[in-house]
């Protein structure tokens, strides 16, 4: 069964082609600036690389034009688009009536559109790649995945904010919770690498985007993110959590309005915001390493906020079994993960320094002594997305 992963963004459209019955990713891509004249995507195939200049105005012109690659003589992975069984579509909220996966229909469709105040800037592009591919394969079946449904079995007091319970009741100002569909695969390979359920384990994404996860027998039970993306732990150009009344000063005292508030906590804070480098967690790094003051104070408030997030995820479980890292900070950055971990001696976490010096691979790096096991688990959504599509399509 060969099924079709696309996330579509606002000038951007990346897809994976994956073999499920062998679990071999036949080809992948990613076509950026969309919207106009200059319009390119890259296709790959196993370490073959092409690029295509094309213009594609919309999604359906970009998700058609990836199709003619697909099943081209020259650089195709198919012979005909009925080889495409399925298609499974990354979208990031479902709100309170999508807590999984599902096949889309027309009622599906309407509850992505009701969620778009919650997710503005990822929901109406999803929409986009969803109506693109229904019109050019009208007859194959398709299924949405959230990067909020894993998190709707946190409980009440961990999703509700402290504020009049109105507001909950009428706009759904809550906890959602992202990076989900991560968070859900990196616990499953766990289970599948230990041979074993954990009950108690916080798994963090670490990225340019970054949230943390308490998950309880294979459930989560609390995130970091919330409302949205934006809290939590800082990030590499996200503010994650501030007292609020810093918003409302900095937009008094700078004259600022809502719009530009957020993009200064959204795109301008952060390690970035800290250090004045980089959006690059690898140019921090290097900067760190050479002595740099700013990136030492950056890495360091970073390392604290991830370290006291797994300690408060502690508090919450009622103790720890497992740590995993994931994310393409969490999966390759090792003086980071050794940096965090060593703030955590005092809960019994020890690591083998040998192990840890990894990159990108699937492995155990706490140490024989260590109470608590700790794994680099790299993810991959794509292939969760493409589970779920085989399960919702057979």
């Amino acid at each position: 069964m060969k099924v079709l992963v696309v996330n579509s963004g606002s000038s951007s459209l990346k897809y994976q082609l994956i073999d499920m019955d062998k679990k071999e990713v036949l080809a992948k891509g990613n076509y950026e600036r969309l919207g106009t004249n200059d319009a390119f995507l890259t296709h790959k195939i196993g370490e073959e690389k092409h690029v295509f200049n094309h213009p594609a105005l919309n999604h359906e012109e970009a998700i058609s034009f990836v199709i003619t690659q697909l099943t081209s003589e020259e650089f195709g992975v198919i012979n005909n688009l009925n080889e495409i069984d399925a298609v499974g579509h990354r979208v990031l909220h479902g709100g309170e009536k999508l807590s999984g996966s599902v096949l889309i229909d027309e009622n599906v469709i309407s509850i992505i559109e009701e969620c778009i105040p919650l997710g503005p800037l990822h929901n109406p592009p999803a929409l986009l790649g969803i109506r693109a591919c229904q019109k050019l394969m009208p007859n194959v079946k398709m299924v949405a995945v959230f990067d909020t449904a894993f998190h709707q079995t946190i409980p009440p007091e961990n999703y509700l904010y402290p504020i009049p319970y109105e507001y909950y009741t009428k706009h759904k100002i809550r906890k959602y919770g992202f990076h989900g569909t991560s968070h859900r695969y990196v616990s499953k390979r766990l289970k599948e690498i230990a041979g074993k359920q954990y009950d108690k384990v916080v798994t963090c994404h670490l990225g340019q985007g970054a949230s943390l996860c308490a998950i309880k027998d294979g459930k989560s039970i609390d995130t970091s993110m919330g409302l949205t993306p934006v809290a939590g732990i800082m990030m590499c150009a996200r503010s994650g959590d501030l007292d609020p009344s810093v918003v409302t000063y900095l937009m008094d005292v700078e004259n600022l309005t809502t719009k530009e508030v957020m993009d200064i906590l959204n795109k301008e804070s952060g390690v970035y915001g800290l250090s004045g480098i980089s959006k690059d967690f690898r140019d921090i790094e290097d900067e760190y390493q050479k002595g740099n003051k700013n990136a030492i104070l950056a890495a360091t408030h970073y390392d604290s906020t991830v370290a006291q997030y797994i300690a408060r995820y502690a508090v919450e479980l009622g103790g720890l079994d497992a740590i995993v890292f994931t994310g393409g900070v969490g999966e390759n950055q090792f003086n980071t993960r050794k940096r965090i971990c060593d703030k955590l001696k005092f809960l019994g976490l020890e690591i083998d320094e040998n192990k840890n010096k990894i990159r990108g691979e699937e492995i155990e790096i706490s140490s024989d002594n260590s109470k608590i096991k700790v794994y680099v688990i790299p993810t991959d959504e794509e292939m969760m997305i493409a589970e779920d599509t085989v399960e919702l399509t057979k």
